[in-house]
């Protein structure tokens, strides 16, 4: 079994969040499998209806039987569960709570404190690079994503069924099921269009436009994703925080095989060296720095900036107590000048004190100027690592 990057705490409770998929259960499952634990799946009908019409049936269990744990699967389906947990830890300080979900939204609306602090909180996502065997084809993760059934499909045609299948069955179980939503068919067209437009600022009005509804619908379908983890933003740099909120963000999803599903991609080759292939490539550089922030809780802070003069840099990030790094990320085997003169321009120009540099595919280390050239994933170890 593939060895994850999140460390789960072995005595405090906590949240699991993550997509559907990303294998939240599998990774419970293998640490916690003594009959010490209690299971409580609320994806199943008979589960989330018994402990949706009496929560109080956990303290029951738990006042007959002495469980050491207790895996609630999927928390959002009965957040007036989390009132009963709450008290079960004043009263039996002694039991491990472990609650996962594919939604904090849910459980904002029916319970707003997540247990006011009694529970950390952990993310799991697609697999990191890092997480997979170094012989796994990086084109393949480019096209295909890192969910890990992917893995378990034998032949291309069977990792796109699963990837097709995988978007219609969010939109029926997260969307429909939860009504998160009133009006499924806008949405369903602002997936396409939000993937289409992945990794570009967001120009809500252009997007309302298109699938026919405000832009605050649409603004609010994008805090939709992020609410159930399919995507996060990538926001505008600015020194002042007031400045930086009227900028528009960048919105990219979560796994790149999931955005070339929603973008009906599937079937179109990715070839490299074209602009496709650089925005994958740089989707996915973005999704490691994301994942690996969350998981090694660095609390690093990432931005993109856009000029006046419609000069872009790719990557600002902000860390504290050390200096901003400023980075290019380009697809190409090799990094030569051309790549990083607009980069030696915003470097010089920068209000305080940073590091620039250019992440690509060239795996030999060099400086270009003053411009640091390194391979993409030994940039992430010197970050994360």
């Amino acid at each position: 079994m593939i060895q994850r990057i999140p460390r789960l705490s072995d005595r405090n409770s906590f949240f699991l969040f993550g997509a559907r998929g990303t294998g939240k259960s599998t990774l419970i499952e293998k640490k916690y499998h003594s009959k010490k634990t209690l299971w409580v799946d609320l994806l199943l009908y008979e589960e989330e209806e018994k402990f949706s019409q009496n929560p109080d049936e956990l303290l029951f269990i738990l006042n007959k039987k002495k469980y050491k744990t207790v895996v609630i699967d999927e928390i959002q389906k009965v957040p007036k569960l989390l009132d009963v947990i709450q008290k079960i830890m004043r009263e039996k300080p002694g039991i491990q709570f472990i609650m996962t979900g594919s939604s904090a939204r849910k459980l904002k609306r029916g319970s707003g404190n997540l247990l006011a602090g009694r529970a950390f909180q952990y993310y799991l996502f697609p697999f990191s690079i890092f997480e997979l065997n170094e012989e796994v084809d990086f084109h393949h993760i480019l096209k295909f994503g890192t969910l890990p059934e992917i893995f378990q499909k034998k032949s291309p045609s069977d990792k796109k069924d699963f990837l097709k299948s995988y978007v219609q069955t969010y939109l029926k179980e997260e969307i429909i099921s939860e009504q998160i939503i009133r009006k499924l068919n806008p949405f369903r067209n602002f997936l396409q269009v939000a993937a289409q437009q992945s990794g570009q600022i967001i120009n809500y009005s252009n997007i309302s436009q298109d699938i026919g509804v405000d832009d605050k619908t649409v603004k609010n379908y994008f805090s939709i994703l992020e609410d159930t983890l399919l995507g996060f933003f990538l926001p505008h740099y600015h020194r002042s925080v007031r400045k930086q909120q009227r900028q528009a963000p960048k919105f990219y999803f979560f796994d790149t095989g999931v955005k070339r599903a929603l973008d009906k991609q599937l079937e179109s080759p990715l070839i490299k060296n074209t602009y496709s292939y650089g925005n994958a490539f740089e989707h996915r550089v973005l999704l490691e720095c994301f994942y690996l922030n969350e998981c090694f809780k660095k609390d690093f802070s990432f931005y993109y900036l856009m000029t006046k003069d419609q000069n872009e840099v790719d990557l600002i990030i902000e860390r504290p107590g050390k200096i901003d790094i400023i980075v290019e990320i380009k697809s190409t085997q090799q990094i030569q000048k051309r790549h990083i003169n607009k980069l030696c321009r915003f470097q010089k120009n920068w209000p305080q004190r940073c590091k620039a540099q250019a992440w690509s595919q060239e795996k030999v280390s060099k400086m270009i100027e003053k411009v640091e050239c390194l391979f993409w994933q030994d940039a992430l170890r010197a970050l994360f690592f």
